[in-house]
């Protein structure tokens, strides 16, 4: 570590960087050892020093409150060596030093947010720094709405990293004015406003648990537009151009997941013809996003309530996606809701 490094870490300890997790959960002494004022949970032993190629890295972050000490926690379960609170000037020398840990840390994942204040202004160039020595990152936004992220909040006592002498609603603002640009430069972003702490934990296993890594993985979400859009969408199509099964009295009380309801839906003029050339579309997107090193996206299909229409069309798009080689999961936000 550089002199110029050093000085920044100890600087970052005298402000008071530690971890702090949004459940309100403690880490157990086990799990983390304060190091220059940053909380390195210790998933991996990282006795040995030789150079064994540069290690996988995850950047996590987004809003205060949604769920970014969950998310890490789950990845030090997977064998992750995770470290909070890191200033962002320094990922770039951590991601040195597990280069030369004799392979003992091959995944590094890193929680950055506003808490390193000025600090956190050095992530641009830190990014930069690792794209250029062909650093394999990703980064990884959790996102939830204002009225959870409030909700969370009060529940804890707690006020907002940046709210001052403000509401917590101020600080939630200007959070979200600070992180807006790295928001969308993310790889995954998961919105967390209806998750509890299982749910996030099986998401984030859907993703990082498995031995080999998929070129694409895709989420297809059927939803009601009536509870409003699904905020971490990457594409959203509306199937309210269809006949709605709800007016037909035998099928109003089944779902799109009924054999009935799903050949009512693509019975319908347009109905196929939709599915044939959104797949296609698909297929153009999902390639420039590999180009791009996207890893994930997901595809929001919507229609008034989220029960006929949407339903039938994500299993039968789904479906055309997992025989194209993409890891596909299906998720129904709204399915039984009425």
């Amino acid at each position: 570590m550089t002199e110029h490094d050093q000085r920044a870490v100890e600087e970052h300890s005298a402000q008071g960087g530690t971890a702090h997790d949004e459940t309100g959960e403690e880490p157990t002494p086990q799990q983390t050892v304060q190091e220059n004022g940053a909380q390195v949970s210790t998933g991996i032993d990282t006795a040995g020093a030789a150079d064994a190629g540069i290690p996988e890295l995850v950047i996590i972050s987004g809003m205060s409150g949604a769920g970014r000490s969950t998310a890490a926690k789950c990845l030090e379960d997977l064998g992750w060596f995770v470290v909070d609170n890191l200033p962002p000037a320094l990922i770039p020398t951590m991601v040195e030093l597990g280069a030369r840990s004799q392979g003992n840390v091959a995944r590094i994942a890193v929680v950055v947010d506003v808490r390193g204040r000025r600090f956190f202004d050095n992530l641009r160039e830190s990014l930069a720094d690792l794209e250029a020595k062909h650093v394999t990152r990703r980064i990884v936004f959790l996102e939830s709405s204002d009225e959870a992220l409030v909700r969370r909040f009060e529940s804890v006592r707690r006020p907002h990293p940046l709210q001052g002498d403000g509401r917590i609603v101020d600080g939630i603002a200007a959070e979200r004015e600070l992180l807006r640009e790295l928001r969308g430069d993310a790889d995954l972003v998961i919105d967390t406003s209806s998750l509890n702490v299982h749910e996030l934990r099986a998401k984030m296993d859907a993703q990082f648990a498995g031995e080999e890594k998929p070129e694409l993985r895709a989420t297809v979400m059927s939803f009601g537009f009536k509870y409003g859009l699904p905020v971490d969408a990457d594409l959203v199509a509306d199937m309210r151009f269809l006949p709605n099964p709800h007016w037909v009295p035998e099928l109003r009380p089944y779902t799109g997941l009924n054999e009935e309801v799903a050949a009512y839906v693509f019975n319908q003029p347009g109905a196929k013809e939709f599915l044939d050339r959104y797949a296609e579309l698909l297929r153009l997107i999902a390639a420039g996003y590999r180009r791009e090193g996207k890893r994930y996206v997901t595809i929001a299909i919507g229609c008034t309530g989220g029960k006929h229409r949407s339903v039938a069309m994500s299993e039968k798009l789904a479906a055309r996606l997992a025989a194209e080689g993409v890891e596909t999961v299906v998720v129904h936000r709204d399915m039984g809701r009425e």
